[in-house]
């Protein structure tokens, strides 16, 4: 049979799913994206690069929402939602603050069903560190346009911080902004 994705011919013995439609790939055929899907013990782990634009901010958003609904976390919801403001917020600071020329931002969701859902944003930027949670000042509402994603990630998020970039045990330039959000049981 025919993908017209790949424009391959496909063969018997498939096992993983074409992006289009549905249709079966053979195995080993690997997908241009790199998201990698891993179960480990109860938690499952999404993760993707995006080019540090404002359309990869917008695609992270999108991509985020996307995973969460094949987790279970329906469009909608109230952690869905959440998600989506948080996701927005964090990648838009990555694309606006963190950006690195040449460098891309990386999103990595991590949902422990019924538990947990947590969402890291890395940038590779190092100098321009925002602030954590007990270092936001509140301030009187004012009129710029600018200036208040961190206080929608304070108010949203259950639990959020920003580490220094580490991947696999090795310290990476970057940091990484974490927001853990509590799920309701099932």
């Amino acid at each position: 049979m025919y993908c017209p994705v790949r424009n391959r011919v496909r063969r018997r013995g498939v096992r993983s799913v074409c992006l289009v439609k549905g249709r079966p790939e053979p195995p080993g055929w690997a997908h241009d994206r790199t998201i990698r899907a891993s179960t480990a013990g109860y938690r499952t782990t999404f993760t993707q690069r995006f080019s540090c634009t404002p359309l990869g901010a917008r695609l992270a958003r999108h991509l985020a929402l996307a995973q969460l609904h094949t987790w279970g976390i329906p469009h909608g919801t109230p952690p869905s939602d959440a998600a989506a403001t948080i996701v927005g917020e964090l990648t838009a600071n990555a694309v606006t603050h963190g950006r690195v020329p040449g460098r891309d931002f990386e999103l990595r969701l991590t949902h422990a069903p019924s538990v947990l859902l947590r969402i890291e944003v890395s940038d590779t930027r190092t100098e321009r560190r925002p602030p954590g949670p007990a270092d936001l000042a509140p301030s009187l509402p004012s009129l710029d346009e600018a200036g208040r994603g961190l206080f929608l990630v304070d108010a949203l998020a259950d639990r959020w911080e920003v580490l220094d970039r580490v991947s696999g045990g090795v310290a990476l330039p970057g940091k990484t902004a974490r927001v853990e959000l509590d799920l309701p049981p099932a």
